[in-house]
């Protein structure tokens, strides 16, 4: 047999086992609530070439590719345990059965590892929280994706409507289409239909009911069976406590909002300080995309080498709030056709960083350029360091927290030499370490950072949202802290 077609059988086999694996993650998810990941990454719903790539990539973090073989008993010793709701990681079992040296089974070494997850010690599965989308641009679509994706067990997080401005004849179908096609991050997986007698939009079975008011103040929420719910402002209008409690009608409990709030509203970071959040607190923010790229790598570079003063320099995608063509802006500069200019601006995410990181005394500050790419942008984070240390020594620093520490969730790593900013479309990180770019010397370093302005911080607001109805669910080995 030759090396090729020896390749080619090699691949046929781990394509038949990663067939085999899709059924059981299936059923623990549907039945029992449990995500299964693989270094942070959901198998739930992938396909089995999705499912390949993702073993392939703990190659870039771990050294060495990941072989479904050594996955597969870790999936289907889970079958048989008694297990409660919980996001469960093999990629991260796999590695560390396979540093013990107390020769236990897979099977052994399962149960004791996600013992916190099975029999007594499992929690109650949590009923269907109502989510409510005042808004429905880009990030609401995005979030409403998410949303449809994560409520495949039946329990957790429920989309029940949207809010939005009227807008015309056909004006549901055309919200729809949106949601079904979008020209960056493809087609919805699923099927969408719509009601236009009942005003509902039916993604994936899921009834979500879209109402149609100019104010808050026009919408008693309970008069459509929505009770206690989540309200995730979209919009931007209002981002104090007085203008987000507008929100707080019948049927609502609590407001997200989903830019840099104002005031005294807290700007929750997830990972670094969601942690912080008043169990009767019903505002606050998810803060900005720029915030939620800088601030979880930022945490981790002062926690292991102290920060005494920082610079971020944003080279930021445009958004819908420039002009297609030179016209009014009300802002400086934004007035120029965003796809035919590169564009300074202003970004408030260093100054942000005080609200997410209070213990952090070191003077932060930053700017930022609009480029003529329409998602995923690139934060350059330029750090005075408390120590010296050396680029290897940060390197391994912040791939170890990538794949091991409770900011795994936030901070991704890469090592591909020729990644460019397309290829990070679609990443559930907030933020994404390129190493080949990072540079240090002495006690200066300056890391590059890509993140998914749309998906990315999308993923971040749910996690927020999650975290404050109590469905984020516990993950199994537990981080290093």
């Amino acid at each position: 047999m030759t090396v090729k077609d020896d390749s080619f059988t090699d691949w046929k086999n781990r394509e038949e086992i990663a067939e085999s694996m899709i059924p059981m993650i299936g059923r623990l998810h549907r039945e029992r609530d449990v995500t299964v990941l693989l270094h942070s990454r959901s198998l739930v719903n992938k396909s089995v070439v999705s499912i390949l790539k993702t073993h392939r990539f703990a190659r870039q973090i771990a050294g060495e590719e990941l072989s479904v073989t050594d996955t597969l008993p870790f999936v289907q010793a889970l079958t048989t345990l008694d297990l409660g709701p919980s996001q469960i990681d093999i990629g991260r079992l796999a590695e560390i059965h396979q540093a013990d040296d107390r020769g236990l089974s897979v099977a052994e070494f399962t149960a004791e590892a996600v013992a916190g997850a099975t029999g007594g010690n499992k929690i109650d599965r949590r009923e269907p929280r109502d989510v409510v989308l005042y808004g429905f641009g880009r990030i609401g679509r995005l979030v409403a994706r998410l949303l449809i994706e994560k409520a495949g067990s039946g329990n957790g997080l429920r989309l029940r409507a949207i809010v939005v401005r009227g807008g015309g004849d056909q004006d549901i179908i055309k919200r729809a289409s949106l949601l079904r096609r979008d020209s960056i991050h493809g087609q919805i997986q699923g099927t969408i239909t719509v009601d236009e007698a009942e005003s509902a939009i039916i993604a994936n079975g899921n009834t979500i009911k879209v109402i149609y008011a100019n104010d808050p103040s026009e919408v008693d929420y309970t008069a459509y069976g929505i009770n206690n719910a989540i309200l995730i402002d979209n919009t931007g209008k209002w981002r104090d406590r007085e203008g987000l409690s507008q929100h707080l009608r019948p049927g609502i409990d609590k407001v997200v909002l989903t830019a840099p709030g104002k005031g005294d509203v807290p700007n929750i970071v997830h990972g670094v300080n969601h942690d912080t959040i008043k169990p009767d607190e019903q505002i606050l923010s998810c803060a900005s995309c720029t915030t939620n790229a800088i601030v979880p790598p930022l945490k981790a570079m002062a926690d292991e080498y102290g920060v005494l003063r920082g610079h971020v320099e944003t080279v930021h995608s445009f958004t819908n709030d420039q002009n297609l063509l030179d016209n009014y802006h009300k802002a400086d500069r934004r007035g120029r056709s965003a796809p035919l200019n590169m564009v300074i601006t202003e970004t408030g995410a260093a100054s942000a960083v005080a609200k997410a990181l209070p213990d952090l005394k070191a003077p932060i500050t930053g700017s930022s350029i609009r480029v003529p790419v329409p998602d995923v942008s690139i934060a350059i984070l330029s750090l005075r360091l408390g120590r010296e240390t050396t680029r290897e020594e940060v390197l391994d620093h912040l791939r170890d927290v990538s794949l091991t520490s409770p900011l795994k969730r936030q901070i991704d790593f890469t090592t591909a030499p020729d990644a460019v900013s397309s290829d990070f479309i679609g990443s559930r990180h907030s933020s994404i370490v390129d190493a080949g770019a990072t540079k240090v010397d002495g006690d200066n370093a300056i890391l590059y950072l890509w993140y998914d302005n749309e998906f990315g911080y999308s993923c971040q607001v749910v996690r927020v949202v999650q975290h404050v109805t109590g469905v984020e669910y516990p993950t199994y080995p537990a981080p290093a802290v």
